[in-house]
């Protein structure tokens, strides 16, 4: 393998170690919210699933590798390129607290870097529009319908049930249900990475192009995302879990369920949906059940908001990067280290107000005042 190669390979799983701390909240916001896990054993428990997960599917990473972009047109440098403007996203967002897509800067950032590189004929629209804006348009709705159905039923069943039994069945429910959203998103995310990692080492020549990923990416890519959700984004987990709407156990079990039954669906098809706006739209969908009027819109504004600007701001950084890499090896070292800085100044950022395992949950009750702020 050459360095750019090995390059755009650490990259890349630099980037799926930040997927896994920014989507830990998908899996186990609510659980923490309702105290049905403590807050660090979640993190591990949904490491541990991710990487499990990972080794589920590849029909995702298929997609990637041989369906977004023209192989025959793009380098090496044009994948570091896209990585960089998906790793900032996720971190500027991680840094706010919002949960943006992950997926959606990946493919922001490969489109937007391929099109400054190769031009618009390089990129498989078709493949982008039913694959991935589709599913970016439908998935939170749909998640958000069955959440919202399943809430409704899981309180009418439980109506005349004594509320203490039928509070502690459905924290120990939420173990089961938190855990398949786990697996789900190891199923689904990790296999962004593997599919970024595929078309390299095809662009590389060190593999045929439309075969699937060797194990050693798959093994790799499990363990970069499950690392990085163990960390846990608490951050976000707080907004998730605190923010959107005060969450029962019946509720979180309802979005939980919800949300791993459209991911895992999604990901045997194929579809690159964001597992963040699934598991959100799921926790809308819970909460509009039993009330309209607790669901802070607001902060559903904020991120809509996010996820609009997800894919063209990712997709402007990968087409800068893209085009200062397109200089020569001095412009792909500078892209580098402008990359290192930001990420620097992020962290540092992060900080002067941390969000740590002990004070995620320390968030006062939820009034549309508070919301707005």
């Amino acid at each position: 393998m050459s360095l750019i190669v090995i390059a755009v390979i650490l990259t890349a799983l630099i980037f799926d170690f930040t997927n896994g701390f920014h989507d830990t909240a998908n899996a186990m916001a609510t659980s923490i919210a309702t105290e049905a896990l403590r807050p660090k054993v979640a993190v591990i428990l949904a490491g541990v699933l991710n990487f499990v997960g990972a080794f589920l599917s590849v029909e995702v990473a298929n997609t990637i590798s041989s369906g977004l972009v023209d192989d025959h047109k793009i380098t090496p440098v044009v994948v570091f390129a896209g990585l960089i403007g998906a790793i900032l996203w996720n971190l500027v967002t991680w840094l706010l607290g919002l949960p943006s897509s992950s997926s959606h800067a990946l493919f922001g950032g490969l489109i937007g870097a391929t099109w400054v590189a190769a031009g618009a004929g390089a990129i498989y629209f078709t493949t982008v529009v039913g694959k991935v804006l589709i599913p970016l348009v439908l998935s939170p709705i749909v998640a958000g319908i069955i959440g919202f159905a399943a809430t409704y039923l899981s309180y009418k069943i439980t109506q005349r049930g004594d509320e203490g039994t039928v509070k502690r069945g459905f924290r120990l429910s939420q173990i089961v249900s938190a855990s398949m959203v786990a697996l789900a998103h190891g199923t689904n995310d990790a296999q962004k990475t593997m599919g970024v990692i595929t078309l390299t080492l095809v662009l590389a020549g060190s593999q045929a192009a439309g075969t699937r990923p060797h194990f050693w990416v798959i093994a790799s890519c499990a363990l970069a995302i499950a690392l990085g959700t163990a960390v846990g984004g608490w951050r976000i987990i707080q907004t998730m879990g605190k923010r959107i709407s005060e969450i029962e156990s019946p509720q979180g079990f309802a979005a939980e369920t919800s949300s791993a039954a459209v991911i895992l669906a999604s990901a045997n098809l194929g579809f690159a949906l964001s597992t963040t706006q699934v598991c959100t739209g799921s926790i809308f969908g819970a909460g509009a059940a039993r009330r309209l009027a607790a669901v802070q819109w607001g902060v559903a504004g904020r991120m809509g908001l996010a996820w609009l600007l997800t894919l063209p701001s990712a997709a402007i950084v990968g087409a800068f990067a893209s085009w200062l890499a397109a200089t020569g090896t001095v412009g792909t070292i500078v892209v580098a280290l402008a990359a290192i800085a930001i990420a620097g100044w992020i962290y540092a950022a992060s900080r002067r107000a941390p969000v740590t395992a002990e004070t995620v949950n320390n968030v006062p009750d939820l009034q549309p005042a508070a919301a707005a702020a």
